[in-house]
């Protein structure tokens, strides 16, 4: 079992949380965090993704601590050199989403992440 204090932990929770301020206040400069600045170059790709693969969910109807967790899991499925096990970011997505969420975000996490790895066709286990 993964450890809270695990430095990839903690530089995913503090990505979450900046990309969870960014939704709150555009104008912010995230300039302490190089992930999330990563993931917001890739934002306009990422949110059509999610669109696609949580169609029954406008973007703007999104809980934005589900969005951040969201663009973080696909920006690392994705984008991400060099790649993580898809399982290993799916879990981490997920516990992320049990932790910060609602009742429902880990299940619909666990969704739109499962559905996108499902049609690209993931290899890397």
């Amino acid at each position: 079992m993964k450890k809270k204090n695990d430095p990839r932990h903690r530089i995913r929770i503090n990505t979450i949380k900046s990309l969870f301020e960014k939704s709150f206040r555009d104008n912010t400069v995230i300039l302490h965090n190089n992930l999330a600045k990563r993931i917001i170059k890739k934002q306009k790709d990422i949110d059509t993704l999610i669109v696609k693969h949580a169609p029954a969910w406008p973007i703007n109807q999104i809980p934005p601590i589900d969005l951040a967790t969201l663009r973080l899991a696909i920006w690392e499925l994705v984008y991400k050199k060099p790649k993580n096990p898809y399982k290993v970011v799916i879990d981490e997505a997920v516990e992320i989403a049990k932790e910060f969420g609602s009742e429902s975000s880990a299940a619909f996490v666990n969704g739109v992440l499962g559905s996108l790895v499902k049609t690209t066709n993931k290899t890397n286990t």
